[in-house]
């Protein structure tokens, strides 16, 4: 591609006005239910192994251990390398979405940008950080994911938006995240892939997944880092 030749063009702001109108409309319709499991830790998914632990008193036990996600190495928005290694020590929300995606992506940044305002003003000391990856790796130069990050109002200092080979990103998709991501000629703008957020918690473990495009299921997430960040760790 030749960047020189035609400027790659952000997000419409019709899709952003379209997506704020939605969420401004879900939040006022009918009161939504934000209470987490208040009594239970919020689950593990992923790839996991069985251990069986021996006590003290000699008897055994199972104990499930489960992975993080998998190791990666993507181009950031500013050409900078990001890996799974800068996100190690906070919670973090990671989506999939592409910058000219005509669908669902609008909505998604939307509520994504909504909750990172959300954690400022409410939580602004929680160590929470957004991630967030392009399927359509070919076309989002960083260039152009920076444009797209600003439109949005994305905080960088907190978000990553990342680009890279489009095999990698929908391996880590289905193999890591096991969610969908892949070309699609049915597929309006060309690429078929999820709608959900995925929550991890500081160790990279996969610990929820809420629709993206909801505003009841964002909130829920919200409420369900905050619980997170209060978890503690031992491995």
């Amino acid at each position: 591609m030749n960047e020189k030749q035609k400027k790659p063009q952000p997000i419409s702001s019709k899709w952003i006005a379209i997506a704020a109108f939605t969420i401004a409309l879900a939040a006022c319709t009918g009161k939504q239910s934000q209470q987490s499991n208040t009594g239970k830790p919020l689950p593990y998914f992923g790839e996991f192994d069985v251990e069986v632990i021996t006590l003290p008193d000699g008897t055994q036990k199972q104990d499930t251990l489960y992975y993080p996600i998998p190791k990666f190495s993507f181009v950031n928005q500013d050409s900078v390398i990001i890996t799974r290694e800068n996100y190690e020590g906070y919670i973090t929300l990671v989506d999939f979405f592409f910058t000219d995606c005509p669908t669902i992506c609008p909505i998604m940044s939307a509520q994504m940008a909504r909750l990172q305002d959300k954690f400022l003003k409410e939580n602004p000391e929680l160590p929470i950080r957004f991630l967030s990856f392009s399927v359509k790796p070919e076309a989002d130069t960083p260039q152009k994911l920076k444009a797209y990050s600003q439109i949005i109002g994305a905080d960088l200092s907190r978000w990553n938006f990342l680009t890279g080979q489009a095999n990698d990103i929908y391996d880590l998709a289905q193999n890591g995240f096991l969610l969908t991501a892949f070309p699609s000629d049915t597929a309006q703008g060309g690429i078929f892939h999820t709608d959900k957020v995925t929550l991890l918690d500081k160790t990279a473990r996969m610990r929820g997944y809420y629709d993206g495009t909801s505003t009841a299921s964002m909130d829920q997430l919200f409420n369900d880092a905050i619980k997170l960040s209060q978890e503690k760790t031992n491995d």
